[in-house]
């Protein structure tokens, strides 16, 4: 079993992950799973064995990789200003706001290794990003001047009630970006696009090589 320690859960991101750029940010760099990384070559069965929920913190995904590009490109969204990183899996939304000039980002995920991935991450670009565990859900959003949200469409229960929690974010007044690859869930209207990206990724995780990627905002 893994050590449940937040050391634990580092040493095991670090011997299961290696450094790299992900293709549509070479701007950063995280400790992301591949091909010639343990973690990749482990089953679903495997990774429940040694107590480790499915690792999305260990890749880069098209939503977020997307979003993350928006952001580097855009720096006036963020800049000087409150941000949420939601479903924050490795940070690299968050870690892209930093880099953008945000006055301070909290990363935000319930799955609790995404807090050791974030630690790593951060320490390996310079900045610093602040994260909570909690469900946000639970609650109305923090005050925040911008929330981003990258691949948070998977499952039609978690994506309605994300949007719904966004939605009403938006309403109080805090600008909401979402970065998404076509995800099944994701609603068809009421948003407008912001921008779109050929984002190259793998068969491994997608049903694609380059998934066609778009940044989306909800409107006021």
């Amino acid at each position: 079993m893994i050590d449940p320690s937040f050391e634990g859960r580092r040493a095991f991101i670090l011997e299961n992950t290696r450094l790299q750029a992900p293709p549509h940010t070479p701007e950063l760099e995280l400790h992301l799973a591949d091909e010639i990384t343990p973690i990749w070559k482990m089953t679903e069965e495997a990774l429940a064995e040694i107590g480790l929920p499915p690792p999305f913190w260990a890749f880069a995904w098209a939503g977020g990789q997307a979003l993350a590009r928006y952001i580097l490109d855009n720096p006036e969204v963020v800049a000087g200003k409150r941000v949420v990183d939601f479903a924050s899996g490795s940070g690299i939304v968050g870690i892209a706001a930093m880099q953008a000039g945000a006055a301070h980002v909290l990363a935000a995920d319930i799955d609790g290794f995404c807090g050791a991935a974030l630690s790593l991450n951060v320490m390996a670009n310079g900045v610093r990003v602040d994260f909570t565990d909690t469900n946000l859900l639970d609650a109305p959003a923090p005050a925040a001047d911008v929330i981003l949200a990258g691949d948070i469409c998977y499952e039609k229960p978690m994506a309605d009630a994300v949007m719904a929690w966004l939605s009403a974010a938006r309403a109080r007044g805090t600008t909401v970006l979402i970065g998404d690859p076509g995800r099944s869930y994701f609603p068809r209207s009421g948003l407008t696009k912001l921008a779109e990206y050929q984002v190259a990724t793998t068969r491994e995780l997608e049903d694609q090589e380059v998934k066609k990627t778009s940044v989306w905002t909800l409107p006021a």
